[in-house]
């Protein structure tokens, strides 16, 4: 009697499931391609930009440790600054509750490293890839930089900033996170591809915020 109602079921849960794997696998190649040829593991291959924009994460994880995500893109921050390929860095993160700011740790960090303050910019709005990306354009008026994360996010963002203008957006590669933690991350960023293909091409989702536009060389933010 229940026969029926229950395999109309199971067939549209297959479905359901069948077609949820097309949109990862079609939004995942949709990534890839159009970072293809636009991202460097070297630091001499990287094309000189005006500036590189680094991605914000937390510098501390839960359990007290350094997070390897954070030391391993102020590290690949360093060697670009030093290798001449950027004038300007501008770390962008969340600064969204208090007593948490990614942008301020990036900058402590860089500047620790050796490079002076006045060529680092923060942007307090970062809370998203799409953020960072449409508000490096936006605020600091560049439309082509380069993104300095793990490989994985910097794919994502270049699509992002291909599909917002930004046909000369390029990355730098910080070396991997590898480990439980490493996995974790990268099995988030299938669905995280998923809705940054559904914001850009699909639903023109904004950035949160915008504000007055600042210029590379003036004030410090």
């Amino acid at each position: 009697m229940f026969r029926r109602p229950i395999i109309r079921l199971l067939l549209f849960g297959l479905f359901c499931a069948f077609a949820v794997g097309i949109l990862i696998v079609a939004s995942h190649r949709s990534v890839v391609g159009a970072a293809s040829g636009a991202i460097f593991d070297s630091v001499a291959d990287v094309p000189e930009r005006k500036a590189a924009v680094v991605m914000g994460c937390v510098k501390v994880l839960p359990n007290g440790r350094l997070n390897l995500y954070f030391s391993r893109r102020m590290t690949a921050a360093k060697n670009l600054y030093d290798a001449g390929k950027c004038e300007y860095i501008i770390v962008t993160g969340d600064n969204g509750r208090e007593g948490y700011d990614e942008p301020t740790d990036m900058r402590d960090a860089l500047i620790a490293a050796g490079i002076p303050e006045s060529k680092i910019y923060r942007d307090f709005a970062g809370f998203r890839t799409l953020d960072s990306v449409v508000r490096a354009k936006e605020i600091f008026g560049q439309d082509d930089f380069i993104v300095v994360s793990q490989p994985f996010h910097n794919e994502r963002a270049i699509y992002i900033g291909k599909k917002r203008s930004c046909e000369d957006i390029v990355g730098f590669n910080a070396d991997k996170v590898s480990g439980r933690n490493g996995i974790r991350t990268q099995l988030r960023e299938y669905l995280a591809r998923v809705k940054t293909v559904l914001d850009v091409s699909i639903l023109d989702t904004k950035a949160k915020f915008l504000g007055k536009p600042v210029e590379l060389g003036g004030p410090v933010t």
